[in-house]
């Protein structure tokens, strides 16, 4: 009597579409990295209620600072700050945003390909 082994298939897992894939994820991070630093450099202005309040952000939209004409600091005037201060933030988003958007059109920052 014969015992027979049954066969067994031996699979070859390719680790080149992983690595591609790592690959790609470090390159995306060093876009990123490069893009904030880029962005760190700009700086925008945001205002609300003639100038009074102004806000300056980088191009990361992170805020560096608040100004408030001391004018305004009165309990009278809480809802007319609050509401500048909201305007103001806005306004200095959307100006980031046309930072962004113009360099993207220039070629200075691109989106990554995930093909």
């Amino acid at each position: 009597m014969s015992a027979t082994m049954p066969s067994r298939k031996i699979h070859h897992f390719k680790f080149e579409p992983m690595f591609n894939k790592l690959k790609q994820i470090k390159d995306l991070r060093s876009q990123a990295n490069e893009m904030k630093n880029m962005l760190a450099q700009e700086t925008v202005t945001g205002e609300a209620k003639g100038g009074k309040i102004t806000i300056v952000m980088d191009g990361n939209q992170e805020i560096q600072s608040v100004n408030i004409d001391p004018e305004l600091l009165s309990p009278d005037n809480k809802k007319n700050v609050e509401d500048g201060i909201r305007e103001a933030v806005q306004s200095a988003v959307k100006e980031v945003q046309k930072i962004m958007v113009k360099k993207m059109q220039s070629g200075d920052i691109s989106m990554p390909n995930f093909s």
